[in-house]
C-alpha cells in the first residue's frame, strides 16, 4: 500500500495547486480524480472554455458590428462555423489540461484515476474505470470535490433541449430562441455568447435584479448594456414549469404581479447556481461532517470535524470562484507545513465575463447601509476616458465607497472594459489598506482604463474628479 503525507481528492483549481504546494513544501502527494482529464469543472466544464467561446463570439461580433467602424471592410458576408469554434474551444481545454498533468510530473506528484472514498481517517478507497479498487494510506486529506450544476425540484434536464452549462458549451447549432433560466454569471456569459452568434436570449430571473449578489448599481448598468445588445431579461418571475417536446421547451413562470406567462424556445439553459458535490466520498467513515446544504463543514484552519482530513473549494462555505479555492488549496499546504498563511475572504474579487465585464471587491454600498458605516463614494464614467473612446468601449463606471472618516477604501465596483484585469489593483490596495486619496494619488498611465480607477478615487477624494 502506498503511503503519502497528503492526498488530495479532486484535481480542480484548489485540488491541484494545493497539491502543488504541498510538495513544494516537501511533501510526498497524491491526487486523485475521478475523471480522465485533471483540472476540474474549472478547466474542463467552466471558466476556461465560457472564457473561449466568449472571446469567439466577441470577435465575432466585432467583424459583423464593428470592424467598417474601423475601416476594416470585409468582402462578402462574414459566418459562423460553430464546430470550429466548439474545436477552439475544446483546444484551449486540452491544452490547459496538458499543462496540470505537466505540472503534477513536474512536482513528483503521483495521479489516481478513479473515484476516491473514505475509508477511514486515514485510507482512502480508489474505484477505478475497470472496477477495481486500490487503497492509498494519507497523513493528511485534503477534500477539493468542487460543485456540480443545480437544478430545480420540477426540472428534469435531459441534456438536449433543457440543459445546463456543460451542455451549453457544446452545441452543435446555435440556438433559435435560448430561454436562460438564472440571471447569475454562468446564466449571462453563456447568453450572451449565443446572443453574439444570434439566438434571441430571454433571461428569467426570479430575483429583482440580474447578479443579484453584487452591488445594484453594477447589475443595473450590466443590464442596460446587454439590452442594447438585444437580451431580453425578465426580472421578479419565478419559474413554475418547464415541459419539453422534440423541439421545443416551455418555460412556465408567475411574473411579479403573479401571473402566470409563458416563453418557448427550442433551448433551455438552467442556471440556477450550483450545489457541492461529495457524492460517493463517503465522509461518515472518516467522521466528516456535512451540514444541511450538503457543505463540508470546516473551522477557520479549513479543517473539518476530523482534525487530519481539511476542504476547499466549493464544497465548502463560500462564493464559489476558482481562485478563492486556489487561495485555500495553499492556505491548507502551508498550515499542514507548520506557516501562518492568511485569507482576507473580503478581499476575494468577483468577476462576470461579460463585455463589458463586472468586478467587484469588498463591501457593496448595500451591505454598508446595513452595518451601518458611514461612507462616501466616488464614481467616474468609461465613456470620459480617451481610452475608453479609442476603443469605442464607452459603456460602465467604477465606483470606490471609502470610510467617512478615515478615508480607507471598503468596497471597489467597476463595470466596463478589461474590468476582470482592473480590479486586481483595487484588491492590492485593499490589501493594504489603502485610503482614497492614496489611490487618487498614484500616477496611472494615460491613456488606460486603470485611469478610471484614479478618478473614481479623486471623486471620492472632496468631489474632486478632473475629467468630468
Amino acid at each position: 500500500m502506498s503511503i503519502y503525507d497528503v492526498a488530495v481528492i479532486g484535481s480542480g483549481p484548489g485540488g491541484y495547486v494545493a497539491a502543488i504546494r504541498c510538495a513544494q513544501l516537501g511533501m510526498k502527494t497524491a491526487i486523485i480524480e475521478k475523471y480522465t482529464t485533471l483540472g476540474g469543472t474549472c478547466l474542463n466544464v467552466g471558466c476556461i472554455p465560457s472564457k473561449a467561446l466568449l472571446d469567439s463570439s466577441h470577435h465575432y461580433e466585432h467583424a459583423v458590428k464593428h470592424f467598417a467602424d474601423h475601416g476594416i471592410e470585409i468582402p462578402g458576408d462574414v459566418k459562423i462555423n460553430l464546430e470550429k469554434m466548439i474545436a477552439r474551444k475544446q483546444a484551449v481545454v486540452d491544452q490547459t489540461t496538458g499543462g496540470v498533468d505537466f505540472l503534477m510530473k513536474k512536482n513528483k506528484i503521483d495521479v489516481f484515476e478513479g473515484v476516491g472514498a473514505f475509508k477511514d481517517a486515514t485510507h482512502i478507497n480508489i474505484t477505478k474505470a475497470d472496477s477495481t479498487v486500490e487503497t492509498i494510506e494519507a497523513k493528511h486529506t485534503i477534500i477539493a470535490t468542487g460543485s456540480k450544476p443545480s437544478t430545480l425540484p420540477f426540472i428534469k434536464i435531459d441534456k438536449k433541449r433543457i440543459i445546463t452549462s456543460t451542455e451549453a458549451l457544446k452545441l452543435k447549432e446555435i440556438p433559435k430562441h435560448l430561454v436562460v433560466i438564472g440571471g447569475g454569471v454562468i446564466g449571462l456569459e453563456l447568453g450572451q455568447v449565443y446572443r453574439r452568434l444570434g439566438a434571441e436570449v430571454s433571461v428569467v430571473e426570479y430575483m429583482d435584479r440580474i447578479i443579484p449578489g453584487m452591488d445594484k448599481a453594477l447589475s443595473r448598468e450590466l443590464q442596460k448594456a446587454m439590452k442594447k445588445q438585444g437580451v431580453k431579461f425578465y426580472t421578479s418571475h419565478k419559474v413554475t414549469e418547464v415541459k419539453t417536446g422534440a423541439k421545443e421547451v416551455v418555460i412556465t413562470a408567475d411574473d411579479k404581479k403573479g401571473n402566470p406567462v409563458e416563453f418557448k424556445g427550442d433551448y433551455c439553459l438552467v442556471s440556477v447556481g450550483r450545489r457541492p458535490y461529495t457524492d460517493g466520498l463517503n465522509a461518515e467513515a472518516a467522521g466528516v461532517k456535512l451540514n444541511d446544504r450538503g457543505q463540508v463543514e470546516v473551522n477557520d484552519h479549513l479543517q473539518t470535524s476530523t482534525s487530519n482530513i481539511y476542504a476547499i473549494g466549493d464544497v465548502i462555505k463560500g462564493a464559489m470562484l476558482a481562485h478563492k479555492a486556489e487561495e485555500e488549496g495553499v492556505f491548507v499546504a502551508e498550515t499542514l507545513a507548520g506557516q501562518k498563511p492568511h485569507i482576507d475572504y473580503n478581499l476575494i474579487p468577483g468577476v462576470v465575463y461579460t463585455w463589458p465585464e463586472v468586478a467587484a471587491v469588498g463591501k457593496t454600498e448595500e451591505e454598508l447601509k446595513e452595518a451601518g458605516v458611514k461612507y462616501k463614494s466616488g464614481q467616474f464614467p468609461f465613456r470620459a476616458l480617451g481610452r475608453s473612446r479609442a476603443s469605442g468601449d464607452l459603456d460602465g463606471f467604477v465606483k470606490i465607497l471609502a470610510d467617512e472618516v478615515t478615508d480607507e477604501v471598503l468596497g471597489v465596483h467597476m463595470v466596463g472594459a478589461r474590468c476582470a484585469d482592473l480590479i486586481a489593483e483595487a484588491v492590492t490596495a485593499m490589501e493594504f489598506r489603502a485610503s482614497a486619496e492614496d489611490i487618487s494619488r498614484m500616477s496611472h498611465a494615460h491613456p488606460t482604463f486603470t485611469e478610471a480607477i484614479k478618478e473614481a478615487a479623486l471623486a471620492a477624494t472632496d468631489d474632486r474628479a478632473l475629467h468630468v
